[in-house]
C-alpha cells in the first residue's frame, strides 16, 4: 500500500500546487473587487488592477513632482540598505556570541542569560527608548532590526553548536587541537549553514521592525511609504507596495538559500 508520506509531486506538480493558492486569492480578490466596484465605482478598498497599474506607473516610472525622483525605487533602495546592513550586523553578532557561548562553558553560563533575556523583550516595546537615546535617523532603526533578529540568531547557533557530537570535540582534542582550532576547523564549518538557515528563518521578523521604524520616524522607505499614504486610504498604492515588500524577501530568502547550496554543498549530503 501507498502511504500518503510516501509519494511525493513531480516537478511540474509541485509547481502547480504552489502556483494554486496564490491563484484562489487573486480569482478572490477579482471577484470581490468588482462586486464592490459594481456597488460603488468610487470604492477605495479593493481597487480594480487598471487602478494598480497607474499607481505602478506614477510612482516606478514617473518623477515626483516635488522630490524629482522615482518613489519606489528611492524607497526600495532606502528600505534594503537598512535590512542590509542590520542583517549583516545581525549575522557576525550570531555567529560570534553562538559559537562561543555554545563551545565555553564560562561564556555560556555569563552570556547566555543575558542573550536570552534580551530576546524575551518585544523590540518594538523600545523603539521610543531607541529614537530618544539614538535619535531619529538610521542608527536608531537598523539598531530596532539587529535587537530583534540578533538574539534570536545566537541562540539558536548555540543550540546547534551545543549539539555537535561530542566525538568531534574529543578527537580533535586528542590530536592536540587547542579551543580556537577546535572553534576555527571543527564548529565554523559546521555553523556556516545553520547561520544561513536562521537568517532566512528572521527575515520576516527583520522587515517587519524595518516597516515598524520607517513608519514612525523616516523621510523615504517602503514602510514610510505605506503609512504616508494610508490616510488617503490609497490601498491601488499600498497594495502593489506590500506585494513589492513581500517579493523582495522571497528574492531574499532565494538568495541565502543558493548561497547555503553553493557554499555548503555538504550540509543536506545525510537528508
Amino acid at each position: 500500500m501507498r502511504r500518503l508520506i510516501n509519494q511525493k509531486p513531480g516537478k511540474g506538480g509541485a509547481l502547480l500546487l504552489g502556483a494554486l493558492p496564490f491563484l484562489l486569492i487573486l480569482a478572490v480578490y477579482l471577484f470581490a473587487s468588482d462586486a464592490r466596484l459594481a456597488a460603488n465605482p468610487d470604492d477605495k478598498l479593493l481597487p480594480s488592477f487598471a487602478s494598480f497599474g497607474d499607481a505602478i506607473q506614477s510612482y516606478a516610472f514617473e518623477e515626483d513632482p516635488r522630490s524629482g525622483e522615482h518613489l519606489l525605487w528611492n524607497d526600495t533602495f532606502a528600505s534594503l540598505g537598512r535590512i542590509a546592513i542590520a542583517l549583516a550586523a545581525s549575522a557576525a553578532i550570531g555567529l560570534v556570541l553562538g559559537i562561543l557561548i555554545g563551545v565555553i562553558p564560562f561564556v555560556g553560563a555569563s552570556i547566555g542569560p543575558v542573550v536570552a533575556a534580551i530576546s524575551m523583550i518585544p523590540p518594538l516595546a523600545i523603539l521610543p527608548i531607541l529614537f530618544i537615546v539614538l535619535g531619529l535617523g538610521e542608527t536608531a532603526k537598523i539598531t530596532l532590526i539587529v535587537v530583534g533578529v540578533a538574539p534570536v540568531i545566537v541562540r539558536d547557533l548555540a543550540l546547534r553548536v551545543a549539539e555537535l557530537p561530542s566525538e568531534q570535540m574529543i578527537k580533535a582534542q586528542t590530536l592536540g587541537a587547542s579551543t580556537w582550532q577546535i572553534i576555527l576547523r571543527v564548529v565554523l564549518p559546521q555553523a556556516w549553514p545553520r547561520l544561513l538557515d536562521s537568517l532566512r528563518l528572521t527575515l520576516g521578523s527583520a522587515w517587519l521592525f524595518l516597516i515598524a521604524a520607517e513608519a514612525i520616524a523616516s523621510t523615504e522607505g517602503l514602510g514610510y511609504r505605506i503609512f504616508l499614504v494610508r490616510r488617503y486610504l490609497a490601498m491601488d498604492v499600498i497594495l502593489p507596495y506590500v506585494v513589492w515588500i513581500t517579493l523582495l524577501a522571497f528574492f531574499m530568502d532565494w538568495l541565502l538559500r543558493r548561497v547555503r547550496t553553493l557554499a555548503c554543498p555538504w550540509a543536506d549530503l545525510g537528508r
